[in-house]
């Protein structure tokens, strides 16, 4: 690459075009310029070959293994050179796109014979996956006379999950907080199925399997384990990525309201010991993450989450159904991410998701448009605004019956604002398992 000048070369320089106005008096000034020119374009060049001798530069990068969207995450470098002497070096990097577009311009101070540690704080700017990591640097010659480009590739990839913000908020069940409080651990007792409560007197008729010798021991007297039975339950987030939920609300995609709340019902789920999966669809299967329990279950779902892509295409409701039906056979709460327009054009939707009635308990969710609320709602301005109101409460009124419809077909319904999505679904969620209906 070619070297480039650097503010002190270019202040000399132009030091030098003093020299040439001299030549008003002096009359060899002009042959004096040449040679101060030639002069000083040889101490550059000079100057970006010594800059070489620092080369080859290594660098190892730390990152985290995901980041989150609203949350800043610190990414550690280490650096060696090849020189003998300090080396003053530009950097920017070229980021994976969720991370952004490139960092600002850093300056370090290489040290001979050791590593140098450098620390930058990193702030997603969207969810998703991509690949980065391209290094552009410039380094300063000796003389501080001339900058040498180069370029070290070193890609990595980078996740970030939708917004943690509130995830980890929400309160633990009452049993389970009942027990924690107790200082009581639930403990799955192997080939039985049930959660250990507590230690109370063993009695004629118990299982002998139950006694615990230890506790016995301690007491001098039989004591055995009681169990309860345990109730882990499936829980199945389905997320309908198709046009109806790539329109916008208030500048962010309904998509991402979406997310945001299939994370906190997620995380509300491994909180209650329930197993969590998910399915993402358009007008094919992204992803499907089968139902699993506790944090190796939640990560598998942030990993959809992640990768999650809307698209302006009509969604294969019938391809989506099969595939849930063939990969989830056991009874679960499915909780079905979409939207509706009217009885016509969500009769696909409407036929499929009644389908789930006869296997699994399925929830809804459905995400209101407020800016035709509000224009149904406004006093109309005039003639064009008359119609608009018009046009907009029978929208409405044709989306109304479509959940009608939905209802009727045996399929719990929860329409909500986007806002207020992800606080929702989580108290329905729990709603429903307070009520045993899973």
């Amino acid at each position: 690459m070619i070297p480039l000048p650097s503010r002190r070369w270019l202040a000399v320089a132009a030091a030098l075009s003093l020299v040439g106005v001299s030549g008003l008096v002096w009359g060899d000034a002009l042959a004096a310029l040449v040679l101060l020119d030639l002069c000083w374009i040889a101490a550059f060049l000079l100057d970006a070959v010594l800059a070489a001798r620092a080369l080859p530069l290594a660098v190892e990068r730390d990152a985290p293994p995901a980041f989150s969207v609203g949350r800043t995450l610190p990414v550690r470098y280490r650096w060696r050179h090849a020189g003998a002497h300090p080396v003053v070096v530009l950097v920017r990097e070229a980021l994976p796109p969720p991370l952004g577009a490139v960092t600002p311009t850093r300056r370090l101070v290489l040290q001979p014979g050791e590593p140098t540690a450098e620390e930058i704080a990193i702030a997603p700017v969207r969810r998703g996956k991509g690949i980065g990591g391209t290094l552009y640097v410039r380094l300063l010659g000796p003389l501080g006379l001339a900058w040498r480009p180069g370029k070290i590739a070193l890609p990595w990839p980078a996740t970030v999950f939708p917004s943690l913000l509130g995830a980890s908020t929400r309160a633990l069940p009452p049993e389970a907080a009942r027990r924690r409080e107790a200082g009581l651990r639930n403990v799955r007792r192997r080939g039985e199925g049930r959660l250990f409560e507590g230690l109370r007197e063993w009695v004629p008729g118990d299982d002998t399997r139950a006694i615990d010798w230890k506790a016995t021991a301690r007491r001098g007297k039989p004591i055995a384990r009681q169990y309860e039975d345990e109730r882990r339950e499936q829980v199945l987030i389905v997320i309908d990525a198709g046009r109806l939920l790539t329109a916008e609300v208030d500048g962010t995609p309904r998509l991402e309201a979406v997310l945001e709340a299939a994370l906190r019902l997620a995380h509300a789920a491994v909180e209650h010991d329930d197993n969590i999966g998910v399915m993402v669809f358009a007008d094919e299967v992204q992803s499907f993450v089968p139902p699993a329990r506790g944090r190796r279950g939640l990560r598998n779902v942030l990993e959809a989450l992640a990768s999650a892509e809307g698209r302006l295409v009509e969604s294969d409701y019938p391809g989506a159904f099969r595939e849930l039906a063939l990969r989830n056979r056991r009874r679960a709460l499915t909780v079905f991410f979409t939207d509706v327009i009217d009885r016509t054009a969500s009769s696909a939707l409407l036929t499929h998701a009644g389908s789930l009635r006869l296997r699994h308990l399925p929830l809804a969710v459905t995400l209101r448009d407020p800016a035709l609320e509000r224009v149904a709602q406004a006093a109309p301005a005039g003639v064009a605004g008359a119609f608009e109101r018009a046009a907009a409460e029978e929208l409405l009124h044709a989306r109304e019956e479509a959940l009608a419809d939905m209802r009727r077909r045996g399929i719990l319904v929860l329409d909500v604002p986007p806002a207020g999505a992800a606080d929702a679904v989580v108290d329905r969620y729990e709603q429903l398992k307070r009520r045993g209906l899973l």
